[in-house]
């Protein structure tokens, strides 16, 4: 049926979400018969190289955006010509790798030059509605957004159309010039449902997101440790470090390992009794497909981090805390009290008609 389809899959390098949502997908597109080819920058491909060494990959170039301010309209804006350059020399490096590899089709998350004008590319988002301050940036920036996103054939929204949701407002409405190629396919998770486990662990805390706001949260995690009663597991989140059986470090009640495949980091949530993390949306699916209570830090001057941290604290669903004004034995105690997710969100046979369709075209 498609077995002689090539099909690239494009990960953003903004953190490791774009990346991780990006597995279920692969595995979607396997099963139906593609072959795929991966590509990415930084830690992203290596996660990807980590958890599929079997596939061709090919770097791209770096976004490498930093937040240095909590000020995201100025963390964005002195960065916008190191952004632009990348999306435009990541354009060109598709087309060469469409050429070269003889690519049927792309499926992009969040990487706005991975698009080819003859062959068949969809786009993996979360945000159509993107929240920024004022009206007249909001406009702006969301107009932006639906002009890139038109330079592909469909939208995929990894959420469910109706309420409730997990995405909220950032994925709901659509707008009406995206609504004829917009498809939701359900929540994307790498992680599996499992029964929960006896605790190993107080709390797992697993770090993502952009420099140098995860070393920040890293720190401040680390010198509050030993407030906490049991044991504590960070996962680094730098997948170009290869996790061996001999690569935890133990600080007194602290165990740090710099990566691990999302089969073992599964089962280390599970025998968690909280999970502390950033409130990014992959975060948020990972959390509804294991049903675990959490701690949600949004990085400072992420929007749509900040929107979903609300949004799910008001619902009284996860705890929430400001990085700057972190507790950490407070918030892990106040997130055990939060029931978590208990929905499913997940709708296997959306994505499995997605690829279907997608594949046709290619």
């Amino acid at each position: 049926m498609s077995q002689s389809k090539k099909i690239l899959v494009a990960p953003l390098d903004w953190g490791l979400g774009h990346a991780t949502r990006c597995i279920p997908v692969i595995l979607a597109l396997q099963q139906q018969g593609a072959e795929v080819l991966l590509a990415s920058s930084g830690r992203a491909l290596a996660l990807l190289r980590q958890e599929f060494p079997e596939l061709t990959s090919f770097e791209l170039p770096a976004y490498d955006v930093q937040y240095r301010s909590s000020n995201m309209v100025w963390n964005i804006t002195i960065q916008m010509p190191k952004i632009l350059g990348a999306i435009w020399q990541e354009h060109w490096a598709i087309k060469r790798l469409a050429i070269l590899h003889g690519i049927s089709g792309v499926i992009s998350d969040n990487r706005f030059g991975c698009f080819l004008s003859k062959k068949h590319c969809a786009f993996i988002t979360h945000q159509v509605n993107i929240p920024a301050p004022f009206r007249w940036i909001n406009q702006t920036v969301n107009l932006f957004n639906r002009l890139i996103i038109r330079q592909f054939d469909e939208c995929w929204i990894p959420d469910v159309s109706g309420q409730p949701n997990l995405s909220g407002s950032l994925s709901h409405p659509i707008h009406w010039r995206l609504k004829k190629m917009t498809k939701y396919i359900g929540a994307l998770s790498r992680m599996q449902v499992g029964t929960q486990k006896p605790e190993r662990y107080a709390a797992i805390a697993v770090l993502s997101g952009p420099e140098p706001q995860r070393t920040y949260f890293e720190n401040a995690i680390i010198n509050q440790a030993g407030q906490i009663n049991g044991r504590l597991l960070i996962v680094q989140g730098k997948p170009a470090f290869q996790p061996t059986s001999n690569s935890t470090i133990h600080q007194k009640n602290v165990d740090i390992v710099a990566s691990m495949t999302s089969a073992t980091l599964n089962n280390a949530i599970l025998e968690s009794g909280v999970f502390i993390g950033r409130s990014g949306y992959s975060t948020i699916m990972d959390l509804a497909r294991v049903g675990k209570s959490a701690l949600l830090v949004p990085t400072p001057g992420q929007a749509e981090q900040e929107y979903l941290a609300e949004k799910f604290a008001k619902e009284n669903i996860f705890f929430t805390q400001t990085q700057d004004a972190m507790i950490l034995s407070e918030g892990i105690r106040e997130a055990r009290t939060r029931p978590g997710i208990q929905s499913s969100f997940f709708d296997e046979k959306a994505l499995e008609n997605a690829i279907e369709d997608f594949l046709k075209y290619c």
